[in-house]
């Protein structure tokens, strides 16, 4: 599959991932909109790394973003990019805390933050996939 290909398909889900975060905000299933939100973002950035030919592994918004350092300036993406990294695994598992569960820590506060994170995250990559004549 061609790099362009590449970049689409990440992308495609990407946005579908974010529609989903806004469903389960909606359901008020918080967790999942943080988690889904993160996944929206990695998906993003994936997308554009595929888009410039580079391979693309890992979950770490923070590292995936890290890759594109050379060439573009992501210092105000970081800040968000760790936010969303911290939903990665305490969103899902009850280990990830002393006592009680997911639900029990995630508000509609903080799911709305994340989702914003992750559209900020989106709208910056498919710009740049837009220089690149990759995206519409």
């Amino acid at each position: 599959m061609d790099r362009l290909s590449e970049a689409e398909r990440w992308l495609r889900q990407s946005l579908r991932d974010l529609d989903a975060a806004r469903g389960s905000l909606a359901g008020g299933y918080y967790e999942w909109a943080c988690f889904q939100a993160q996944q929206a973002a990695e998906k993003a950035v994936k997308a554009l790394l595929h888009g410039l030919g580079v391979g693309a592994w890992g979950h770490s918004i923070v590292e995936l973003l890290d890759m594109l350092r050379d060439r573009y300036n992501i210092e105000g993406l970081m800040p968000l990019a760790r936010e969303l990294d911290r939903h990665y695994i305490p969103a899902r598992y009850p280990n990830s805390f002393e006592s009680g569960y997911p639900a029990m820590y995630y508000d509609n506060e903080v799911a709305e933050r994340a989702i914003k994170a992750a559209e900020a995250i989106i709208t910056w990559v498919r710009e740049r996939l837009r220089e690149l004549g990759l995206a519409t």
